[in-house]
């Protein structure tokens, strides 16, 4: 028993999660003043969250723990959601009519198009402050952050050019002449290229990163207002309210592929995390989102949401992998009892631990630990 008790105490603890929570996709009411949290392992509402007035924007930080929602009112606001508890954190004032809306890649930032002020707000997340104001061109639409984190490009509805901001900085390094009213961006994975939807012209601009210049413009429906990549890249989904479907660019060669019928008026777009799967939100009265099979290119399911939902952004959150676990271990002597206490600073609800362990002599041994109810980690 006492080998045991020494092997136990110095082990190195791996811990990994069964994480028993399903991907979350979170849709901006505009009229209800709400956001609806849907499960998207059974397409089913989870709860519905009270925001600001004309929730529009809406924004998942790379590690899965926050939802970030531009309320589109005068007084601007962003509401800072939690995906552990879906309750508002905070309430952060930036400028006039907030509309688009991103967190950078590392989560230390996050950027805001005020379309009412014509200007970027910059929030630093450690303190839920605004850090930086940027005048960029006229009424500023959307926003969106290259991988690396060093570029933010803003899409300027009314000057039709997008401005390339540089984030260590806070200036505006760059303008892109576009085409008529750009809306919607959204960058690949390698940051090579940006896909701009232009409202009016009912085209896609290509932006080449490198060169600041547009590499090629592509047909798509009427009025295009939502857009999104595909997590590896190949394809790019492309909404048109004013025709009532969805386009799929093939990125090899930038062509249009497809165009897939999906309800009224749809806008905000997003791919779930192994690209099986787009959302597409209905923009009517009795809003709905839209399930597509990305194999088959069909509607496979219709979600009630609330009324005239935007969801205009990165609505799906995406749960880090890691677990980052430490622990605690006492020993009562008397009773001959060991003790170990696990707790954790990852954002999960966690139903079981993996633990291996080892004394670096014998091979490793392995403990499945199950916990009932389930262990809520903040």
């Amino acid at each position: 028993m006492k080998r045991i008790i020494t092997i136990l105490l110095f082990a190195l603890i791996l811990l990994s999660v069964n994480n028993s929570i399903a991907q979350t996709a979170y849709i901006t009411n505009q009229s209800d003043n709400t956001v609806s949290v849907i499960d998207i392992a059974n397409n089913t509402v989870l709860v519905t969250i009270a925001v600001g007035v004309s929730p529009t924007g809406v924004s998942v930080s790379s590690d899965g723990t926050r939802v970030y929602v531009t309320n589109q009112d005068a007084v601007g606001i962003v509401s800072v959601i939690s995906t552990v508890t879906n309750t508002i954190l905070y309430s952060i004032p930036v400028g006039a009519f907030p509309q688009g809306i991103s967190v950078n890649p590392d989560g230390t930032k996050v950027y805001v198009a005020n379309y009412g002020a014509n200007t970027v707000s910059v929030i630093n997340t450690a303190t839920n402050t605004i850090s930086a104001t940027i005048p960029v061109g006229s009424t500023p639409t959307s926003i969106s952050v290259s991988p690396d984190g060093s570029k933010v490009y803003c899409a300027n509805y009314g000057a039709n050019t997008l401005s390339v901001i540089n984030s260590a900085t806070n200036n505006v390094t760059a303008t892109i002449a576009v085409s008529t009213y750009p809306d919607a961006m959204s960058i690949s994975p390698d940051g090579s290229k940006l896909y701009v939807a232009n409202n009016q012209s009912n085209t896609v601009c290509v932006i080449n990163t490198s060169t600041n210049t547009i590499s090629d413009t592509i047909q798509v429906g009427i009025n295009p207002g939502g857009i999104s990549i595909s997590p590896d890249g190949s394809k790019v989904y492309v909404s048109n309210y004013g025709s009532n479907s969805l386009r799929v660019i093939n990125t090899t060669n930038d062509s249009v592929i497809t165009s897939i019928p999906c309800g009224i008026a749809p806008l905000g777009v997003s791919v779930n995390s192994d690209g099986s799967k787009i959302y597409v939100v209905d923009n009517a009265f009795a809003g709905l989102v839209k399930v597509i099979n990305a194999t088959t290119n069909t509607v496979v399911a219709s979600i009630p949401v609330g009324s005239y939902p935007m969801a205009f952004g990165n609505f799906i959150s995406i749960y880090n992998t890691n677990c980052f676990a430490h622990y605690t271990t006492t020993y009562d002597s008397t009773l001959n009892n060991f003790t170990l206490n696990v707790d954790s600073i990852s954002s999960y609800l966690a139903t079981s631990y993996n633990w291996d362990f080892g004394d670096g002599i014998t091979p490793p041994q392995h403990i499945l630990l199950r916990k009932t109810p389930p262990i809520m980690f903040v």
